[in-house]
């Protein structure tokens, strides 16, 4: 896995955002991008997953149960929107939702009680963009790009961006991860 910064726009210009691309070569080393992010997530964090289907979201949420040390298999929560992993030791819960079925903003989404959970869990949301920001004005958002068409190809390229003073150092976190 290779880490370099990149000067993308959009969300990552905004004052107190941090940009990093990880190149990724295979799902192990997606879930082992999820462990590395898991050993700098703390209680009320709020993870944004982007990308098309395929692209290894679940996977790099599996990584990250597996790094916080949470109870049952993460898989993916289409049908159920959401699952609770529930820590086996100290750390916190892992809500893992995911919102492609979910058409509306936050206000659909308020049944889940996501403001309620994430000051004691870590919420990851698949195809959260335009739904879950209102939750936190700290976030990490996290871009998956594959090849798409008719391919094997494994390679990603992960952009992981931190918005909000929470992530400033991101770069410098995941390297000590």
């Amino acid at each position: 896995m290779e880490a370099a910064h990149n000067g993308r726009v959009g969300e990552s210009a905004a004052p107190g955002t941090v940009t990093l691309d990880v190149a990724v070569e295979s799902p192990e080393e997606m879930k082992e991008l999820g462990r590395r992010i898991a050993g700098v997530l703390a209680p009320g964090d709020l993870v944004m997953l982007t990308g098309e289907l395929g692209a290894g979201k679940t996977t790099l949420t599996r990584g990250l149960g597996e790094g916080l040390g949470v109870r049952g298999a993460v898989t993916s929560p289409t049908f159920v929107i959401a699952r609770v992993h529930p820590p086996l030791g100290e750390g916190p819960a892992l809500v893992h939702v995911d919102a492609y079925r979910l058409g509306g903003g936050l206000d659909e989404m308020e049944d889940l009680d996501l403001d309620v959970s994430l000051p004691e869990s870590v919420i990851v949301v698949e195809w959260g963009d335009g739904k879950v920001e209102e939750l936190s004005e700290h976030r990490l958002r996290v871009v998956i790009d594959r090849a798409v068409g008719d391919t094997d190809d494994e390679r990603r390229t992960v952009t992981l961006m931190g918005i909000g003073t929470r992530w400033a150092g991101l770069d410098t976190e995941l390297a000590g991860a």
